[in-house]
């Protein structure tokens, strides 16, 4: 690669015992692993945009167990551009998402099309005062916005969820309403709760079976009442002196859910961006950018439905994707070449906030950027003890407090994320990927103006030793079992 101005090359290191350990090594002239990426400085790659996380109720829940000394230590390392991570992007819900501490909208009164009592009061004690926190170590903060639930007297349920469960009062009754199909024995096809389970492999195509009809009500009265809605939340924000700059029509359409959510048809979801969302946006906010998602389906012809539509092409400027549909991202990326592409949730986990979560977010990180995603968003960012939600689940954060002590500790998956975006500048080009078959041992490669920076992990039990080939010279990196490596080569 031309340009390389030094041959010495540092290393950081994070092991379970050790947190970002600083050395040196050389360039060597001789490959001493797997070749895994050759580069010679002619490659064009994905500009990278932002790093960002969510903004929940339950997360400022924990927040506010910290000491003021502790909050500020933590808003300085995830948000300041002088700190760990370097955050500068945030995601927010209108009305409940799962992490919220109980069911609200924005607008409860039933039949409210004028939207006179539409407001965020709940927001501005809850999720703002937390936006703000972060913002005030990084003020260039900018928001991004999508629901998992409308109000539900917009819903064909007039209920929050998709499906019954014990931890919601929704009528069983109406789990038929999401397949309305029988089974070959002639009973009513229903909702299966194995489907949401919370792993990061759910063993096949997820869902299963795809919802029939829209829960949300396809009358032209509440379709633009939505619309409305959407822009009324960023006024609203704006007042608060935080900016929504893009948004998504709906959270996980494809999870059917007993906390908050909304199922939609590839027909609802066109008819309601393409003739609703857009043309409301561009008249009243054209500064605020339409995207399209969150997908989290592995249904590769289900998602190009949606997407091959070419009006949704021409209104939307990017595809938000997390979970299943990280398995297409390849496919995706070369049908949709013109189309920025966001990891808009990463994978939540189960509550351990272990080791073995941190590599499992490292994988994800190298997986979604080396195919191309150039926005990331964490989920939880901190929570309490094993992250429960009252709606059953347990799920990992950035940051883990103990709710007797009132203490934080930093988990793996911070650091996972540290390896990345420390380095990761807006700007910053992705020009390379080890690709699927190195997944415990994960490497990619950036280039900024700078530096080549590439970050490798070691999930095996045995020291690895990997190479990158760079204009003639060779990176060999000796990698410690189960491991986060970043390097940084000098341009």
């Amino acid at each position: 690669m031309k340009g390389i101005i030094a041959q010495t090359v540092s290393k950081y290191t994070t092991t379970a015992d050790a947190n970002f350990v600083q050395s040196t090594i050389k360039l060597a002239s001789n490959p001493e692993g797997t070749i895994v990426a050759t580069l010679n400085g002619t490659e064009k790659g994905t500009i990278f945009h932002a790093w960002g996380t969510t903004f929940n109720e339950l997360d400022w829940d924990a927040f506010n167990l910290l000491s003021r000394n502790d909050q500020d230590e933590l808003m300085k390392n995830i948000f300041s551009p002088q700190g760990d991570l370097k955050f500068t992007h945030g995601r927010v819900s209108m009305n409940a998402n799962d992490y919220a501490r109980s069911w609200y909208s924005c607008d409860d009164m039933v039949g409210d099309l004028g939207l006179k009592y539409f407001n965020i009061e709940r927001d501005k004690r809850n999720i703002i005062p937390l936006a703000r926190a972060a913002q005030k170590y990084c003020p260039q903060l900018q928001l991004f916005m999508s629901p998992w639930s409308p109000p539900a007297w917009m819903k064909i349920n007039q209920d929050y969820p998709v499906s019954p469960n014990k931890y919601n009062t929704m009528d069983e009754r109406q789990g038929y309403l999401l397949y309305m199909e029988k089974d070959a024995q002639g009973k009513d096809v229903t909702y299966d709760p194995d489907e949401m389970r919370l792993l990061g492999d759910r063993n096949g195509v997820f869902p299963r079976r795809l919802a029939t009809q829209d829960y949300f009500i396809q009358d032209p009265r509440y379709l633009q009442c939505y619309a409305n809605m959407f822009c009324k939340f960023i006024d609203l924000y704006a007042e608060q002196g935080l900016p929504i700059t893009k948004v998504m029509y709906q959270n996980e359409a494809y999870s059917y859910t007993p906390y908050p959510g909304c199922a939609w048809t590839a027909e609802g979801t066109l008819r309601f961006n393409n003739e609703y969302l857009a043309p409301t946006l561009a008249k009243t906010h054209p500064n605020v950018e339409l995207w399209i998602g969150t997908f989290n389906t592995n249904r590769l012809d289900y998602v190009e439905k949606i997407l091959d539509d070419k009006t949704l092409q021409s209104n939307v400027k990017g595809i938000g994707t997390q979970w299943e549909c990280r398995e297409n991202l390849p496919q995706l990326r070369k049908r949709y070449p013109n189309h920025r592409f966001m990891v808009s949730e990463s994978e939540c986990g189960n509550g351990s906030m272990d080791w073995a979560a941190g590599e499992h977010t490292f994988f994800l990180l190298s997986d979604n950027l080396g195919n191309g995603c150039d926005e990331y968003y964490n989920w939880n960012f901190i929570l309490t003890d094993n992250g429960i939600s009252p709606w059953g689940w347990t799920q990992n954060a950035l940051v883990q407090v103990d709710s007797k002590t009132r203490t934080m500790r930093y988990t793996a998956e911070y650091f996972a994320y540290k390896h990345f975006s420390h380095f990761i500048t807006p700007g910053s080009e992705i020009i390379g990927y080890a690709g699927r078959s190195f997944s415990k041992t994960p490497v990619v490669v950036f280039r900024n103006n700078k530096n080549m920076i590439v970050t490798a992990g070691n999930f095996t039990d045995l020291e690895t030793t990997l190479t990158v080939k760079v204009a003639g010279k060779f990176l060999n990196m000796k990698l410690q079992p189960h491991s986060f490596n970043t390097y940084m080569v000098k341009l």
